[in-house]
């Protein structure tokens, strides 16, 4: 009873969520190479975030809130005057996701996590090194956002009590994530491995996690920033790979592709995976921008660092789409 009066009391946040956005491990990390950030598209993304979010608020002066020591960085030591002295910025209510790229896929697919198993040693070590490996990656982004004086807070799913059965999300409970949200926090979430009542144990995606968000919250729009401009119909690699620029999801959670106009009705969707990927890249992100769009939240996939996701990000696409924007918009349609 006091678990379901918790649901109940997180799905009734005062302030209502504007965004969500799910940072795609590709497009944060090198994918390839392991445990590296790429720094430079997390540091645009990060500052497109700032802008999206404090738009009415901006002032030249971006105030770290990051007061640690890190190798390399600035030994700079905060002017807390220069806090004392500013008026709080008004900041839209944006909720962050990120997926882990390069952390945590590999221990994970290594050690068998996401089949479950804890009884076996290989299982129980590979848990916690995948657990290591994804919470390092959160405290960097969190890191990250808060030099851009995004006020973050790192909220990992298994620490908030979240917990799957046969794969599918069993228990969620929101109250710590809409207490931070109603504090003026912005909680970072991200992929993890939970416990599994059939399996005992598995790897939550961050795509889960943000439909499960998205139907709890019921945020303006969601944006995933990708490490490609959106869906195509065949692997973006492919130099004759056709950018879908619009995706309509009906009722029954059917989807036919808007815009361009394809060739051919029964065209279908090419999707494929990295080997190492337990979470079910591409096709999972369909899935689930289908399952949020059902609910009547419009679903931006789009580059991240780029032009065309500041203009997501801005929330603008819920007008019209411009001509010259490149990306996919994923919408319910009766």
């Amino acid at each position: 009873m006091e678990l379901e009066h918790n649901r109940q009391q997180a799905s009734k946040t005062n302030k209502p969520v504007r965004c969500i956005v799910k940072l795609g491990g590709a497009a944060i990390t090198c994918k390839n190479e392991l445990e590296k950030i790429n720094e430079d598209n997390l540091l645009s993304v990060c500052s497109q975030l700032r802008t999206a979010m404090m738009s009415g608020s901006l002032s030249d002066k971006v105030l770290s809130l990051d007061w640690s020591k890190r190798p390399g960085g600035s030994d700079t030591a905060p002017v807390v005057e220069d806090f004392t002295s500013q008026l709080v910025p008004e900041c839209d209510n944006f909720v962050v996701v990120h997926g882990a790229g390069s952390f945590g896929h590999f221990q994970a697919s290594k050690s068998g996590v996401h089949k479950g198993g804890l009884s076996q040693p290989l299982v129980k070590a590979g848990f916690v090194a995948t657990r290591i490996s994804v919470t390092s990656l959160n405290l960097e982004i969190v890191r990250a956002l808060a030099r851009e004086g995004i006020p973050s807070i790192g909220m990992s799913p298994f620490s908030c009590g979240w917990s799957t059965c046969d794969r599918k999300m069993d228990s969620a409970d929101l109250t710590m994530i809409t207490k931070a949200i109603n504090s003026g926090f912005v909680p970072v979430l991200h992929g993890d491995a939970v416990l599994d009542a059939s399996l005992d144990c598995t790897i939550l995606s961050g795509d889960v996690i943000i439909s499960h968000l998205a139907a709890r919250m019921k945020p303006e729009f969601v944006v995933f920033l990708t490490d490609v401009l959106g869906v195509y119909d065949r692997p973006p690699s492919d130099p004759n790979a056709v950018l879908l620029r619009e995706i309509a999801v009906r009722e029954d959670g059917s989807w036919s592709v808007m815009t361009p106009v394809l060739q051919g009705t029964s065209k279908e969707v090419e999707i494929t995976v990295a080997a190492h990927d337990t979470t079910g890249g591409m096709a999972t992100k369909i899935s689930e921008a289908a399952m949020i769009a059902r609910q009547g939240v419009d679903v931006y996939i789009v580059k991240a660092a780029t032009s065309h996701s500041v203009t997501a990000l801005s929330g603008r696409l819920k007008d019209d789409i411009p001509e010259g924007w490149r990306g996919t918009v994923i919408r319910f349609v009766r």
